[in-house]
Protein backbone atom coordinates (compact mmCIF):
# COMPACT_ATOMS: atom_id res chain seq x y z
CA UNK A 1 0.00 0.00 0.00
CA UNK A 2 1.19 3.36 -0.60
CA UNK A 3 1.49 6.10 1.61
CA UNK A 4 1.78 9.58 1.82
CA UNK A 5 5.37 10.98 0.86
CA UNK A 6 5.32 13.88 3.22
CA UNK A 7 4.55 17.55 2.00
CA UNK A 8 1.15 18.88 1.11
CA UNK A 9 -2.28 16.12 1.51
CA UNK A 10 -2.96 15.02 -2.56
CA UNK A 11 -6.99 16.84 -1.96
CA UNK A 12 -7.40 19.11 1.10
CA UNK A 13 -11.24 21.05 1.82
CA UNK A 14 -10.84 23.81 3.64
CA UNK A 15 -13.67 25.26 5.56
CA UNK A 16 -16.18 24.69 3.08
CA UNK A 17 -20.09 26.75 3.59
CA UNK A 18 -22.64 26.38 1.45
CA UNK A 19 -26.30 27.51 2.07
CA UNK A 20 -29.79 26.90 0.26
CA UNK A 21 -32.78 29.17 1.27
CA UNK A 22 -31.53 29.72 4.42
CA UNK A 23 -30.73 26.39 4.96
CA UNK A 24 -27.00 25.57 5.80
CA UNK A 25 -26.21 22.34 4.12
CA UNK A 26 -22.14 23.18 5.12
CA UNK A 27 -21.25 25.04 7.80
CA UNK A 28 -17.25 24.88 7.63
CA UNK A 29 -16.48 21.30 6.98
CA UNK A 30 -13.01 20.41 6.50
CA UNK A 31 -11.27 17.25 4.65
CA UNK A 32 -7.24 16.31 4.44
CA UNK A 33 -6.49 13.15 2.17
CA UNK A 34 -3.17 11.91 1.85
CA UNK A 35 -1.27 10.85 -1.16
CA UNK A 36 -1.83 6.97 -2.73
CA UNK A 37 -4.62 6.54 0.64
CA UNK A 38 -8.29 5.43 0.37
CA UNK A 39 -9.86 8.31 2.38
CA UNK A 40 -13.73 7.43 3.67
CA UNK A 41 -16.25 10.62 4.22
CA UNK A 42 -19.41 8.82 6.02
CA UNK A 43 -22.24 10.73 7.52
CA UNK A 44 -25.91 9.91 7.84
CA UNK A 45 -28.55 11.28 4.85
CA UNK A 46 -28.49 14.92 5.01
CA UNK A 47 -25.25 15.31 6.82
CA UNK A 48 -23.81 17.17 3.74
CA UNK A 49 -21.68 14.27 1.85
CA UNK A 50 -23.45 15.53 -1.83
CA UNK A 51 -23.14 19.10 -1.20
CA UNK A 52 -19.42 18.59 -0.67
CA UNK A 53 -18.95 16.46 -3.71
CA UNK A 54 -21.29 18.67 -6.07
CA UNK A 55 -18.66 21.66 -4.79
CA UNK A 56 -15.79 19.23 -5.52
CA UNK A 57 -16.90 18.37 -8.87
CA UNK A 58 -17.84 22.04 -10.00
CA UNK A 59 -21.42 21.70 -9.62
CA UNK A 60 -22.31 23.95 -6.76
CA UNK A 61 -19.90 26.96 -5.83
CA UNK A 62 -19.30 26.98 -1.88
CA UNK A 63 -20.67 30.11 0.06
CA UNK A 64 -16.81 30.31 1.63
CA UNK A 65 -13.58 27.78 1.77
CA UNK A 66 -11.34 26.54 -0.57
CA UNK A 67 -10.16 23.58 -2.62
CA UNK A 68 -7.01 22.15 -2.60
CA UNK A 69 -4.74 19.74 -5.08
CA UNK A 70 -1.56 19.18 -3.82
CA UNK A 71 -1.22 22.18 -2.62
CA UNK A 72 -2.44 24.62 -5.08
CA UNK A 73 -6.15 25.99 -4.86
CA UNK A 74 -8.27 25.25 -7.50
CA UNK A 75 -11.65 26.18 -8.92
CA UNK A 76 -14.56 25.22 -11.22
CA UNK A 77 -12.43 25.68 -14.46
CA UNK A 78 -9.07 23.65 -12.98
CA UNK A 79 -10.44 20.43 -11.77
CA UNK A 80 -9.12 17.97 -14.49
CA UNK A 81 -7.00 16.49 -11.94
CA UNK A 82 -10.12 14.49 -10.17
CA UNK A 83 -12.31 11.96 -11.61
CA UNK A 84 -15.79 11.19 -10.49
CA UNK A 85 -17.35 7.74 -10.54
CA UNK A 86 -21.10 8.39 -9.39
CA UNK A 87 -23.59 5.43 -8.07
CA UNK A 88 -25.29 6.15 -11.43
CA UNK A 89 -23.71 4.69 -13.73
CA UNK A 90 -23.67 7.97 -16.22
CA UNK A 91 -23.23 5.58 -19.48
CA UNK A 92 -25.68 5.40 -22.45
CA UNK A 93 -26.49 1.70 -23.26
CA UNK A 94 -27.46 2.48 -26.94
CA UNK A 95 -23.27 3.06 -26.95
CA UNK A 96 -20.81 0.02 -27.41
CA UNK A 97 -17.86 -0.15 -24.83
CA UNK A 98 -15.60 1.27 -27.77
CA UNK A 99 -17.43 4.27 -27.96
CA UNK A 100 -18.27 4.67 -24.12
CA UNK A 101 -14.64 5.06 -23.61
CA UNK A 102 -14.02 7.17 -27.11
CA UNK A 103 -16.63 9.46 -25.80
CA UNK A 104 -15.35 13.23 -26.13
CA UNK A 105 -11.75 12.26 -28.15
CA UNK A 106 -12.71 9.91 -31.10
CA UNK A 107 -10.35 9.17 -33.45
CA UNK A 108 -11.10 10.10 -37.02
CA UNK A 109 -10.65 9.23 -40.61
CA UNK A 110 -7.44 11.31 -41.64
CA UNK A 111 -8.82 14.49 -42.98
CA UNK A 112 -8.41 15.52 -46.23
CA UNK A 113 -8.14 18.88 -47.63
CA UNK A 114 -10.87 21.58 -46.74
CA UNK A 115 -13.08 19.36 -44.02
CA UNK A 116 -13.79 19.87 -40.91
CA UNK A 117 -13.54 17.44 -38.35
CA UNK A 118 -16.79 17.25 -37.26
CA UNK A 119 -17.68 16.21 -40.22
CA UNK A 120 -15.04 12.97 -41.18
CA UNK A 121 -15.81 9.40 -40.48
CA UNK A 122 -15.14 7.76 -36.78
CA UNK A 123 -12.03 5.46 -37.21
CA UNK A 124 -13.90 2.70 -35.38
CA UNK A 125 -10.97 0.04 -35.97
CA UNK A 126 -8.71 2.91 -33.90
CA UNK A 127 -11.31 3.31 -31.72
CA UNK A 128 -11.95 -0.86 -30.83
CA UNK A 129 -8.16 -0.66 -30.18
CA UNK A 130 -7.69 1.73 -28.07
CA UNK A 131 -10.45 0.29 -25.92
CA UNK A 132 -9.10 -2.88 -25.95
CA UNK A 133 -5.52 -1.72 -25.41
CA UNK A 134 -6.81 0.53 -22.23
CA UNK A 135 -9.27 -2.54 -20.52
CA UNK A 136 -5.95 -4.53 -20.61
CA UNK A 137 -4.01 -1.60 -19.01
CA UNK A 138 -6.06 -0.73 -16.19
CA UNK A 139 -8.16 -4.03 -15.16
CA UNK A 140 -6.23 -7.09 -17.02
CA UNK A 141 -9.72 -7.68 -18.53
CA UNK A 142 -11.10 -8.31 -22.32
CA UNK A 143 -14.87 -6.84 -22.80
CA UNK A 144 -15.82 -6.92 -26.39
CA UNK A 145 -15.19 -2.98 -27.69
CA UNK A 146 -18.13 -3.62 -29.96
CA UNK A 147 -20.86 -4.96 -27.22
CA UNK A 148 -23.22 -2.31 -25.76
CA UNK A 149 -23.55 -0.75 -22.32
CA UNK A 150 -27.14 -2.00 -21.98
CA UNK A 151 -25.66 -5.51 -22.50
CA UNK A 152 -23.15 -5.46 -19.76
CA UNK A 153 -23.67 -6.55 -16.15
CA UNK A 154 -23.35 -3.88 -13.28
CA UNK A 155 -20.06 -4.37 -12.22
CA UNK A 156 -18.79 -4.34 -16.48
CA UNK A 157 -20.23 -0.90 -16.66
CA UNK A 158 -18.52 0.37 -13.58
CA UNK A 159 -15.48 -1.19 -14.79
CA UNK A 160 -15.91 0.55 -18.06
CA UNK A 161 -16.92 3.81 -16.34
CA UNK A 162 -13.72 3.62 -13.94
CA UNK A 163 -11.77 3.07 -17.26
CA UNK A 164 -13.05 6.22 -18.63
CA UNK A 165 -11.83 8.00 -16.05
CA UNK A 166 -8.63 6.62 -15.76
CA UNK A 167 -7.84 7.33 -19.09
CA UNK A 168 -7.60 11.29 -18.03
CA UNK A 169 -4.76 10.40 -15.71
CA UNK A 170 -6.01 11.60 -12.52
CA UNK A 171 -4.77 12.44 -9.41
CA UNK A 172 -7.76 11.86 -7.49
CA UNK A 173 -10.20 9.81 -7.89
CA UNK A 174 -14.08 10.27 -5.82
CA UNK A 175 -16.41 7.35 -5.90
CA UNK A 176 -19.34 8.30 -4.55
CA UNK A 177 -21.69 5.09 -3.05
CA UNK A 178 -20.18 2.84 -5.95
CA UNK A 179 -21.67 -0.21 -4.59
CA UNK A 180 -25.27 0.91 -3.65
CA UNK A 181 -26.70 -0.98 -6.67
CA UNK A 182 -24.00 -4.43 -6.51
CA UNK A 183 -24.11 -7.30 -5.38
CA UNK A 184 -21.85 -9.27 -2.79
CA UNK A 185 -19.39 -10.71 -5.53
CA UNK A 186 -19.68 -7.15 -7.28
CA UNK A 187 -18.68 -5.48 -5.03
CA UNK A 188 -15.79 -7.64 -3.47
CA UNK A 189 -14.66 -7.11 -6.91
CA UNK A 190 -15.01 -3.31 -6.63
CA UNK A 191 -12.88 -2.90 -3.67
CA UNK A 192 -10.05 -5.00 -4.97
CA UNK A 193 -9.66 -2.79 -7.97
CA UNK A 194 -9.71 0.02 -5.72
CA UNK A 195 -6.70 -1.54 -3.89
CA UNK A 196 -4.67 -2.05 -6.68
CA UNK A 197 -5.56 1.68 -7.86
CA UNK A 198 -4.24 3.11 -4.47
CA UNK A 199 -1.15 0.87 -4.88
CA UNK A 200 -1.04 2.38 -8.16
CA UNK A 201 -0.18 5.48 -6.22
CA UNK A 202 -3.62 6.94 -6.75
CA UNK A 203 -5.62 8.92 -4.08
CA UNK A 204 -9.46 7.89 -3.44
CA UNK A 205 -12.09 9.47 -1.74
CA UNK A 206 -14.22 7.34 -1.31
CA UNK A 207 -17.97 7.93 0.20
CA UNK A 208 -20.08 4.99 1.24
CA UNK A 209 -23.25 4.12 3.82
CA UNK A 210 -21.78 1.16 4.24
CA UNK A 211 -19.25 1.11 7.13
CA UNK A 212 -17.48 -2.40 6.54
CA UNK A 213 -16.61 -0.80 3.20
CA UNK A 214 -15.15 2.05 5.01
CA UNK A 215 -13.35 -0.35 7.54
CA UNK A 216 -11.73 -3.00 5.51
CA UNK A 217 -10.62 -0.79 2.73
CA UNK A 218 -10.15 3.00 3.50
CA UNK A 219 -6.79 4.08 5.33
CA UNK A 220 -8.46 7.09 7.35
CA UNK A 221 -11.96 8.72 7.25
CA UNK A 222 -13.21 11.46 8.13
CA UNK A 223 -17.09 12.03 9.45
CA UNK A 224 -19.35 14.51 8.66
CA UNK A 225 -22.56 15.33 10.83
CA UNK A 226 -25.02 18.75 10.29
CA UNK A 227 -23.02 20.12 7.68
CA UNK A 228 -19.08 19.36 9.40
CA UNK A 229 -16.82 17.52 10.05
CA UNK A 230 -16.91 16.02 13.54
CA UNK A 231 -14.33 13.09 13.48
CA UNK A 232 -10.84 12.41 10.97
CA UNK A 233 -9.89 8.93 12.36
CA UNK A 234 -7.84 5.78 11.48
CA UNK A 235 -10.56 3.95 9.90
CA UNK A 236 -8.67 0.65 10.66
CA UNK A 237 -8.25 1.49 14.45
CA UNK A 238 -11.50 2.94 15.17
CA UNK A 239 -13.88 0.44 16.31
CA UNK A 240 -17.76 0.75 14.10
CA UNK A 241 -19.74 1.90 16.88
CA UNK A 242 -17.33 4.50 17.36
CA UNK A 243 -18.22 5.63 14.01
CA UNK A 244 -21.81 5.02 14.23
CA UNK A 245 -21.82 7.10 17.74
CA UNK A 246 -19.65 10.18 15.65
CA UNK A 247 -22.87 10.08 13.35
CA UNK A 248 -25.40 9.99 15.15
CA UNK A 249 -24.47 12.89 17.91
CA UNK A 250 -26.36 13.35 21.29
CA UNK A 251 -30.05 14.24 19.99
CA UNK A 252 -32.56 14.48 22.53
CA UNK A 253 -35.95 12.47 22.22
CA UNK A 254 -38.48 14.69 20.51
CA UNK A 255 -41.60 12.52 21.97
CA UNK A 256 -42.37 10.03 24.11
CA UNK A 257 -42.42 6.58 22.17
CA UNK A 258 -45.58 5.11 20.82
CA UNK A 259 -47.56 2.30 22.53
CA UNK A 260 -48.07 -0.39 19.73
CA UNK A 261 -52.04 -0.83 19.28
CA UNK A 262 -52.20 -2.36 16.60
CA UNK A 263 -54.82 -5.60 15.46
CA UNK A 264 -53.89 -9.13 13.65
CA UNK A 265 -55.89 -8.25 10.70
CA UNK A 266 -53.52 -8.11 7.74
CA UNK A 267 -54.58 -4.99 5.46
CA UNK A 268 -51.30 -5.76 3.33
CA UNK A 269 -49.16 -8.32 2.37
CA UNK A 270 -46.16 -8.73 0.48
CA UNK A 271 -45.15 -12.23 -0.55
CA UNK A 272 -41.54 -12.25 -2.14
CA UNK A 273 -41.76 -9.10 -3.45
CA UNK A 274 -39.25 -8.65 -6.01
CA UNK A 275 -38.02 -5.96 -8.36
CA UNK A 276 -34.98 -7.11 -10.46
CA UNK A 277 -32.10 -5.00 -9.50
CA UNK A 278 -34.08 -3.12 -6.87
CA UNK A 279 -35.29 -5.23 -4.10
CA UNK A 280 -36.14 -8.11 -2.63
CA UNK A 281 -37.46 -10.95 -2.69
CA UNK A 282 -39.21 -9.52 0.25
CA UNK A 283 -42.07 -10.89 2.55
CA UNK A 284 -43.32 -8.67 5.16
CA UNK A 285 -46.84 -7.59 6.82
CA UNK A 286 -48.52 -4.71 7.86
CA UNK A 287 -51.86 -4.60 10.17
CA UNK A 288 -55.02 -2.26 11.10
CA UNK A 289 -53.83 -0.04 13.75
CA UNK A 290 -50.10 -0.22 12.74
CA UNK A 291 -47.32 2.25 12.05
CA UNK A 292 -45.28 0.44 10.35
CA UNK A 293 -41.50 2.09 9.73
CA UNK A 294 -39.23 1.56 6.72
CA UNK A 295 -35.90 2.37 6.88
CA UNK A 296 -32.38 1.83 4.52
CA UNK A 297 -29.38 4.15 2.76
CA UNK A 298 -29.16 4.80 -0.68
CA UNK A 299 -29.32 1.83 -2.85
CA UNK A 300 -31.22 -0.35 0.25
CA UNK A 301 -34.20 -1.13 -2.24
CA UNK A 302 -36.34 1.32 0.69
CA UNK A 303 -37.83 4.05 -2.14
CA UNK A 304 -38.54 1.60 -4.76
CA UNK A 305 -39.89 -0.73 -2.28
CA UNK A 306 -42.27 2.11 -1.17
CA UNK A 307 -42.89 3.44 -4.21
CA UNK A 308 -44.30 -0.27 -5.52
CA UNK A 309 -46.56 -0.27 -3.24
CA UNK A 310 -48.55 2.47 -5.02
CA UNK A 311 -48.25 1.59 -8.85
CA UNK A 312 -45.33 3.73 -9.28
CA UNK A 313 -42.49 0.71 -10.06
CA UNK A 314 -42.39 -1.05 -13.19
CA UNK A 315 -41.40 -4.96 -13.33
CA UNK A 316 -42.28 -5.68 -10.06
CA UNK A 317 -42.99 -9.59 -9.18
CA UNK A 318 -44.04 -11.71 -6.77
CA UNK A 319 -47.60 -11.41 -4.64
CA UNK A 320 -49.50 -8.30 -3.09
CA UNK A 321 -52.52 -8.87 -1.17
CA UNK A 322 -55.01 -6.00 -0.05
CA UNK A 323 -57.54 -7.14 2.62
CA UNK A 324 -56.59 -10.84 1.85
CA UNK A 325 -57.00 -10.43 -1.83
CA UNK A 326 -54.11 -10.67 -4.50
CA UNK A 327 -53.90 -7.08 -6.53
CA UNK A 328 -52.07 -6.15 -9.39
CA UNK A 329 -50.80 -2.26 -8.96
CA UNK A 330 -49.39 -1.60 -12.54
CA UNK A 331 -51.11 2.54 -12.13
CA UNK A 332 -51.67 4.48 -8.90
CA UNK A 333 -55.12 4.70 -10.07
CA UNK A 334 -55.25 0.77 -8.86
CA UNK A 335 -53.83 1.22 -5.68
CA UNK A 336 -56.13 4.48 -4.69
CA UNK A 337 -59.15 2.24 -6.10
CA UNK A 338 -57.64 -0.48 -3.12
CA UNK A 339 -58.25 2.35 -0.73
CA UNK A 340 -53.72 3.39 -0.70
CA UNK A 341 -52.83 6.56 0.12
CA UNK A 342 -49.50 7.78 -1.00
CA UNK A 343 -47.75 11.06 0.74
CA UNK A 344 -44.73 11.19 -1.87
CA UNK A 345 -40.73 13.10 -0.45
CA UNK A 346 -41.13 16.10 -2.86
CA UNK A 347 -44.28 17.29 -2.06
CA UNK A 348 -43.82 20.88 -3.88
CA UNK A 349 -43.28 18.72 -7.49
CA UNK A 350 -45.49 15.30 -6.75
CA UNK A 351 -47.62 15.96 -3.63
CA UNK A 352 -49.36 19.01 -4.21
CA UNK A 353 -50.69 21.55 -6.63
CA UNK A 354 -48.82 24.04 -5.50
CA UNK A 355 -50.84 26.75 -8.11
CA UNK A 356 -54.06 25.78 -6.91
CA UNK A 357 -55.96 26.81 -3.30
CA UNK A 358 -56.10 24.86 -0.56
CA UNK A 359 -59.44 23.52 -1.26
CA UNK A 360 -58.82 22.38 -4.77
CA UNK A 361 -56.07 20.58 -3.77
CA UNK A 362 -57.66 18.84 -0.41
CA UNK A 363 -60.65 18.11 -2.86
CA UNK A 364 -58.61 16.44 -5.57
CA UNK A 365 -59.35 13.01 -4.50
CA UNK A 366 -62.75 13.23 -3.61
CA UNK A 367 -64.67 15.45 -6.46
CA UNK A 368 -67.23 13.16 -7.48
CA UNK A 369 -68.34 13.82 -3.65
CA UNK A 370 -69.04 17.36 -4.52
CA UNK A 371 -70.64 16.93 -7.98
CA UNK A 372 -73.91 16.43 -9.42
CA UNK A 373 -74.46 16.43 -13.30
CA UNK A 374 -70.91 17.21 -13.96
CA UNK A 375 -71.50 20.27 -11.41
CA UNK A 376 -69.39 21.01 -9.17
CA UNK A 377 -70.74 22.33 -5.69
CA UNK A 378 -67.92 25.17 -4.51
CA UNK A 379 -70.50 25.60 -1.21
CA UNK A 380 -69.86 22.09 -0.09
CA UNK A 381 -66.11 21.92 -1.70
CA UNK A 382 -65.10 25.04 0.41
CA UNK A 383 -67.00 23.74 3.57
CA UNK A 384 -65.46 20.44 3.57
CA UNK A 385 -62.06 22.04 3.27
CA UNK A 386 -62.56 24.64 6.25
CA UNK A 387 -63.40 21.20 8.19
CA UNK A 388 -60.18 19.96 7.06
CA UNK A 389 -58.15 22.08 7.55
CA UNK A 390 -59.22 23.14 11.13
CA UNK A 391 -58.47 19.11 11.60
CA UNK A 392 -54.94 19.54 10.16
CA UNK A 393 -54.00 22.40 12.09
CA UNK A 394 -53.32 24.17 8.61
CA UNK A 395 -52.10 27.75 9.02
CA UNK A 396 -53.42 29.65 5.90
CA UNK A 397 -55.28 32.98 5.34
CA UNK A 398 -58.25 30.73 4.44
CA UNK A 399 -59.27 28.01 1.64
CA UNK A 400 -58.86 30.11 -1.53
CA UNK A 401 -55.22 31.04 -0.58
CA UNK A 402 -52.84 28.94 -3.00
CA UNK A 403 -50.65 26.28 -1.61
CA UNK A 404 -47.34 27.82 -2.52
CA UNK A 405 -47.68 30.60 -0.08
CA UNK A 406 -48.12 27.72 2.77
CA UNK A 407 -44.59 27.22 4.62
CA UNK A 408 -43.33 23.72 3.70
CA UNK A 409 -44.74 21.69 7.36
CA UNK A 410 -48.39 23.11 5.96
CA UNK A 411 -47.75 22.13 2.35
CA UNK A 412 -47.04 18.28 3.37
CA UNK A 413 -50.36 18.83 5.89
CA UNK A 414 -52.07 19.51 2.68
CA UNK A 415 -50.38 16.75 0.89
CA UNK A 416 -51.46 14.02 3.72
CA UNK A 417 -55.41 16.03 3.78
CA UNK A 418 -56.03 15.53 0.27
CA UNK A 419 -56.28 11.66 1.01
CA UNK A 420 -58.16 12.05 4.32
CA UNK A 421 -61.65 11.48 2.66
CA UNK A 422 -60.27 8.44 0.52
CA UNK A 423 -60.80 5.83 3.68
CA UNK A 424 -62.76 2.60 3.17
CA UNK A 425 -66.20 2.82 5.04
CA UNK A 426 -65.03 0.28 7.78
CA UNK A 427 -61.45 2.84 7.93
CA UNK A 428 -59.07 0.45 7.31
CA UNK A 429 -57.24 2.66 4.75
CA UNK A 430 -53.66 2.39 4.00
CA UNK A 431 -51.06 5.80 4.50
CA UNK A 432 -47.76 5.22 2.97
CA UNK A 433 -45.98 8.02 3.90
CA UNK A 434 -42.26 8.81 2.36
CA UNK A 435 -40.04 11.50 4.11
CA UNK A 436 -43.49 12.66 5.67
CA UNK A 437 -41.54 14.97 7.69
CA UNK A 438 -38.43 16.05 5.68
CA UNK A 439 -38.05 20.02 5.57
CA UNK A 440 -40.66 20.78 8.06
CA UNK A 441 -40.31 22.55 11.25
CA UNK A 442 -40.61 20.77 15.09
CA UNK A 443 -44.20 22.49 15.55
CA UNK A 444 -45.26 20.92 11.84
CA UNK A 445 -44.09 17.42 12.77
CA UNK A 446 -45.44 17.38 16.07
CA UNK A 447 -49.12 18.02 14.01
CA UNK A 448 -47.69 15.31 11.47
CA UNK A 449 -47.17 12.89 14.17
CA UNK A 450 -50.48 13.85 16.02
CA UNK A 451 -52.46 13.09 12.47
CA UNK A 452 -51.02 10.02 12.22
CA UNK A 453 -51.67 8.79 15.72
CA UNK A 454 -55.32 9.53 15.29
CA UNK A 455 -55.67 7.71 11.64
CA UNK A 456 -54.40 4.58 13.33
CA UNK A 457 -56.98 4.99 16.35
CA UNK A 458 -59.32 5.13 13.75
CA UNK A 459 -58.12 1.56 12.34
CA UNK A 460 -55.71 2.86 9.36
CA UNK A 461 -52.71 1.35 9.02
CA UNK A 462 -49.17 3.26 8.11
CA UNK A 463 -46.45 2.35 6.09
CA UNK A 464 -43.55 5.18 6.83
CA UNK A 465 -40.31 5.16 5.12
CA UNK A 466 -37.86 7.53 7.09
CA UNK A 467 -33.94 8.10 7.42
CA UNK A 468 -34.82 9.97 10.52
CA UNK A 469 -33.95 7.08 13.05
CA UNK A 470 -35.55 8.87 15.82
CA UNK A 471 -38.55 9.77 14.24
CA UNK A 472 -38.89 5.32 13.07
CA UNK A 473 -38.60 5.04 16.26
CA UNK A 474 -40.95 7.88 18.21
CA UNK A 475 -43.48 7.06 15.68
CA UNK A 476 -43.41 3.65 14.89
CA UNK A 477 -44.65 0.29 16.10
CA UNK A 478 -42.36 -1.74 13.92
CA UNK A 479 -39.20 -0.85 11.86
CA UNK A 480 -38.02 -3.06 8.77
CA UNK A 481 -34.50 -2.30 8.00
CA UNK A 482 -33.35 -2.65 4.61
CA UNK A 483 -29.58 -3.00 3.00
CA UNK A 484 -28.77 -4.04 -0.79
CA UNK A 485 -32.45 -5.01 -1.07
CA UNK A 486 -33.02 -7.02 1.59
CA UNK A 487 -34.63 -7.09 4.50
CA UNK A 488 -32.00 -7.63 7.07
CA UNK A 489 -33.89 -6.75 10.72
CA UNK A 490 -37.70 -6.70 11.46
CA UNK A 491 -38.44 -5.61 15.08
CA UNK A 492 -40.44 -3.87 17.66
CA UNK A 493 -39.35 0.02 17.86
CA UNK A 494 -39.49 -0.17 21.46
CA UNK A 495 -36.58 -2.65 21.66
CA UNK A 496 -34.43 -0.65 19.65
CA UNK A 497 -32.12 2.32 19.36
CA UNK A 498 -30.72 4.47 16.60
CA UNK A 499 -27.08 2.82 16.93
CA UNK A 500 -29.21 -0.09 16.47
CA UNK A 501 -31.02 0.76 13.26
CA UNK A 502 -28.05 2.97 11.67
CA UNK A 503 -25.46 -0.42 12.56
CA UNK A 504 -27.65 -3.01 10.74
CA UNK A 505 -28.35 0.01 8.09
CA UNK A 506 -24.70 0.06 7.19
CA UNK A 507 -24.23 -3.87 7.33
CA UNK A 508 -21.69 -2.86 10.51
CA UNK A 509 -23.81 -5.11 12.38
CA UNK A 510 -25.04 -8.52 10.98
CA UNK A 511 -27.03 -11.32 12.19
CA UNK A 512 -28.94 -11.61 15.79
CA UNK A 513 -25.89 -11.61 17.69
CA UNK A 514 -26.18 -7.90 18.62
CA UNK A 515 -22.65 -7.74 18.11
CA UNK A 516 -21.45 -4.71 16.11
CA UNK A 517 -18.38 -6.60 13.70
CA UNK A 518 -15.32 -4.64 11.94
CA UNK A 519 -14.21 -6.22 9.04
CA UNK A 520 -10.52 -6.95 9.11
CA UNK A 521 -8.36 -5.17 6.29
CA UNK A 522 -8.50 -6.76 2.73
Amino acid sequence: MNSSTGGAPALELRRLVKQYDGVQALRGASLSAARGTVHGLIGQNGAGKSTLIKILAGLERADAGEIHVDGMVIDASTRSEIAFIHQERLLSPTFTVAEALALGDEPVVTPRAGRLRALLPLHRRRMRRRAAEALDEHFGIALPPDRLIGELSVAEQQIVQITRALIRSPRILVFDEPTAALVSREVDRLLRTIDQLRARGLTILYVSHYLNEIASLCDRVTVLRDGVDVAHVDARATPVETLVSAMLGEQPQARARRVATSSQDVVLEARDLHAPGRFGPLSFALRRGEVLGVTGLVGSGGKPLVRSLFGLERGVLGELRVRGKTVRLQRPADAVRKGIAFVPEDRRRQGVMTAMPVRDNLSLTVLARFSRFGLLNTRRETAAARTLIDTLGVRTPGPLAPVRHLSGGNQQKVALGKWLGRATDDGAAIYILDEPTVGVDVGAKADIYRLIDALVAQGAAVLIFSSDLHELLDVTDRVLVLARGAIVQDVPSHALSTQDLLAWATLARTGDSGVLKQESAA
